[in-house]
C-alpha cells in the first residue's frame, strides 16, 4: 500500500509521515472532513493529490484538470452534505479528488491492479451514493443538474443542486442550453465554474473574452456574461485556497437563486511538468512520477523497450500541412481536440488561419464546414468516433441535404479504441450509414487512405466521411485506387469460391487471415474490400450468387444497424446465407480486447470454425 510514507507537495506544509495511515485512508465518506480544522484539510489535500498523482503514474488518465480541482473538491465536501446534496461532474475530468473522498481511495493508492476496479469517470454503477450520472462526454453538468433543480423544486425538499463546469466545456451548447433554464427556473441552484484557461488545448470562442475579463478585474468588470443570464455571481481568485474557498462556497450554500461562483484554478497545480505543459499533460499514459518523463521504467528500475512506430494523426497533419502550402483554401478543422488530427501545438502555428479549432462544439463544426464548402473552401474536420456521436442532426440537416462537399475525418472508430462506457467508439457506421446522402469511405492501408481523402477533398458534389484505419498503420505495396466515385463500388481482391469474405475497413485484415486459414482447410475464399460502408454494391452481390453458398461480413464497430445487417437485407430471401460479424449492440465498460472480440465470435479461429459450421450443415 501507499501508506507508510508521505511527503506533502503543498509548499508551505512539509509533511512526513512515517508508519502512520494517512487522513484519506481514514475518511469514508465527506462526513469524516467535517471533524477536520483547516490545517488537517490542507494534509488531506496534499494527500489527495499525491494519491492522484500516483494513480495517473501507474495507471494513466486525466492529469492536469484533476489537480488543479484538488482543493476546490476538499472545499466542496467540507461545506455541502453528500450525499444530500447532489453533485453533478462536467466530463468527469475533475472527478478524481471526489472518489478519493467518497470512500474509493484504495484505487488511487495501491498499485494497478487494485486501480482497474475505479472508472476514470463518473459512475453510479460503482457508487451511487455520491455519482450521480455516468458522464464522460463535455457539457452536460449544467443540464443534467437542472433536472435535478426541477425534481426538488416538485417534491419540495431542500438539498443543494451543484453543477460543476471547466472553463473549456462551457464553449458546447449544451452548457449554454442549461444556463438558459437553470435561469429560468429561477430557483437555487450553484454552478461552479472552474476556470484554469485551458480546455484540453487552448480555448477557442468568444466567452473566454469575457472570462478573461472578469479574471483580470477580479469579478468586477461591467459586462459580466454570467449576470447577463440572471444569475447571482461571485467570484474568486484563488482557486486554489481551501480557507477562501470554504468562505465562498459556504457564502451560497443553502441558496434560492441561481449562483454562479467562478473560481480561477491552476491546471495541474502542484506538480511542474503539468503545470508548464498544460497541453501535453491533460491526459497522459503511465509516467516516471520523480521528473514526468515516459515511458515508465520497469521495476529494476530499466527504460523499457519502445519501437518507435507511425501513427495516422502524424500522417495526416504532415500531409495536410504540405498540400496546404500549395493550396490556401485547405482547411484543417478541430473541435476541442485537435491532437486527434495530429495538430499539436507547433503544427496549429505552422498552419496559421488553415487550422481552425472551435472548442468543444462538434455542432457548430459540421454547420461551419458546410458553410465553408458552400463557400469554397475545402474544410476536413477530424473527430474521434466517440465525438461525432453529437452531431446527428447537423450532419443530416445542415450538411448532407445541402450536399456540401466537406471531409470528415472519423479516428478511433472501433474496438482498439477508447474502451470506457461513455466513450466506446462501436456506433459510427450504424449512425453515419443512416444517414443520406453521405458517403462513408473504410480505407484498409495507409496508401488507400490517403487516396480516399485526396479524392474526398477534390471531388465537389458529395460530404464525405472517412474511417480511418484503428488497427494501426498498415501499408501495401499493391496498386490502390485514386477515384472513388458516388455510387458503391466494392473491390474484390481474391476470387474464390463457396465463401465470400466481405471484410471492411479496420478488420480487413482479419478478413485475410481467415481468408488464409481457410485455405488450410481446403476452402478457396473470396476475399472483398467493400470500401463504402454507406450502400452495397448490387453488382458484386449478384455475381456471388453463381457460385457462393455464404458470404461473411466483418466490421468493426456494432453489428446492429450496420454494414454487415445491409448485406444480409439485401439478400433477403434469396438461397444465399449470410453471417454477420460484428460487436452486439451494447454499452461496455472497460472492456479488454480480446475477451470482447471472443464474446462476439470474432477471434480468427472462431469465424472459421462458424464458417465450417454453415457450409457443412
Amino acid at each position: 500500500m501507499f501508506s507508510g510514507f508521505f511527503v506533502s507537495l503543498h509548499p508551505e506544509i512539509i509533511i512526513i509521515t512515517i508508519n502512520k495511515k494517512m487522513y484519506i485512508e481514514k475518511i469514508k465518506s465527506p462526513a469524516d472532513l467535517k471533524k477536520l480544522d483547516l490545517k488537517e484539510l490542507q494534509v488531506v489535500a496534499d494527500e489527495t493529490r499525491q494519491a492522484v498523482l500516483n494513480r495517473v503514474s501507474k495507471h494513466g488518465g486525466h492529469v492536469g484538470p484533476n489537480l488543479g480541482f484538488v482543493e476546490a473538491t476538499v472545499a466542496l465536501h467540507y461545506v455541502f452534505n453528500a450525499p444530500k446534496d447532489k453533485l453533478v461532474f462536467d466530463v468527469s475530468h475533475q472527478c478524481y479528488p471526489h472518489k478519493v473522498l467518497t470512500g474509493r481511495a484504495a484505487g488511487f493508492l495501491g498499485d494497478v491492479d487494485d486501480m482497474n476496479d475505479i472508472s476514470g469517470y463518473s459512475s453510479p454503477a460503482e457508487c451511487p451514493e455520491y455519482d450521480n450520472f455516468e458522464v464522460g462526454h463535455t457539457s452536460t453538468s449544467v443540464s443534467l443538474a437542472t433536472g435535478l433543480q426541477k425534481a426538488r423544486d416538485v417534491k419540495g425538499t431542500d438539498e443543494n443542486i451543484i453543477a460543476i463546469i471547466g472553463d473549456g466545456s462551457l464553449s458546447g451548447g449544451e452548457a449554454f442550453e442549461g444556463l438558459d433554464e437553470a435561469s429560468e427556473l429561477g430557483t437555487g441552484i450553484i454552478i461552479v465554474v472552474n476556470d484554469n484557461e485551458m480546455s484540453i488545448a487552448e480555448n477557442h470562442g468568444g466567452i473566454y473574452k469575457n472570462l478573461r475579463a472578469l479574471r483580470q478585474s477580479n469579478g468586477t468588470c461591467e459586462y459580466n456574461w454570467f449576470k447577463a443570464w440572471g444569475f447571482e455571481y461571485k467570484y474568486l481568485e484563488e482557486g486554489n485556497d481551501i480557507e477562501k474557498l470554504i468562505q465562498v462556497f459556504e457564502s451560497v450554500k443553502d441558496t434560492d437563486k441561481p449562483t454562479v461562483v467562478h473560481i480561477h484554478t491552476e491546471k495541474g497545480h502542484g506538480f511542474a511538468p503539468a503545470v508548464a505543459n498544460k497541453e501535453a499533460w491533460h491526459w497522459g499514459m503511465p509516467f516516471n512520477l520523480e521528473d514526468g518523463s515516459r515511458p515508465r521504467r520497469n521495476a529494476d528500475g530499466t527504460l523499457p523497450v519502445v519501437t518507435p512506430t507511425e501513427d495516422y494523426g502524424t500522417l495526416f497533419s504532415d500531409w495536410m500541412l504540405s498540400e496546404m502550402k500549395q493550396d490556401k483554401t485547405l482547411i484543417a478543422v478541430t473541435a476541442g481536440t485537435p491532437t486527434a488530427g495530429g495538430f499539436t501545438a507547433d503544427k496549429r502555428k505552422l498552419a496559421g488561419k488553415q487550422h481552425i479549432d472551435m472548442g468543444i462544439a462538434e455542432e457548430q463544426a459540421v454547420a461551419m464546414i458546410s458553410g465553408m464548402a458552400k463557400g469554397g473552401l475545402y474544410p476536413v474536420w477530424t473527430v474521434y468516433s466517440t465525438f461525432i456521436q453529437r452531431t446527428y442532426d447537423q450532419i443530416a440537416q445542415d450538411l448532407c441535404i445541402n450536399s456540401n462537399p466537406a471531409v470528415i475525418n472519423v479516428v478511433g472508430g472501433g474496438v482498439n479504441s477508447m474502451n470506457d462506457i461513455t466513450h466506446i467508439c462501436l456506433f459510427d457506421i450504424p449512425m453515419l450509414c443512416s444517414i443520406p446522402g453521405l458517403i462513408y469511405l473504410a480505407p484498409t492501408t495507409c496508401e488507400e487512405y490517403f487516396a480516399m481523402l485526396r479524392w474526398s477533398i477534390l471531388q465537389d458534389k458529395k460530404p464525405v466521411a472517412i474511417r480511418v484505419p484503428s488497427n494501426g498503420v498498415v501499408h501495401t505495396s499493391e496498386a490502390v485506387d485514386a477515384e472513388y466515385g458516388y455510387e458503391a463500388k466494392y473491390k474484390v481482391m481474391r476470387q474464390g469460391e463457396k465463401v465470400a469474405i466481405i471484410a471492411a475497413g479496420s478488420f480487413y485484415q482479419k478478413g485475410e487471415n481467415v481468408v488464409r486459414l481457410l485455405a488450410d482447410k481446403g476452402i478457396d475464399a473470396t476475399l472483398i474490400n467493400p470500401r463504402y460502408l454507406n450502400e452495397v454494391d448490387a453488382e458484386v452481390l449478384d455475381s456471388l450468387k453463381a457460385n457462393h453458398q455464404l458470404v461473411v461480413t466483418l466490421e468493426d464497430g456494432s453489428k446492429d444497424g450496420g454494414f454487415g445487417e445491409r448485406i444480409a437485407s439485401y439478400y433477403g430471401t434469396s438461397e444465399m446465407k449470410v453471417m454477420v460479424g460484428g460487436i452486439r449492440k451494447g454499452l461496455y465498460d472497460r472492456y479488454d480486447v480480446q475477451q470482447l472480440l471472443s464474446d462476439n465470435r470474432l477471434l480468427d479461429e472462431q469465424i472459421v470454425e462458424d464458417i465450417l459450421l454453415v457450409i457443412n450443415d
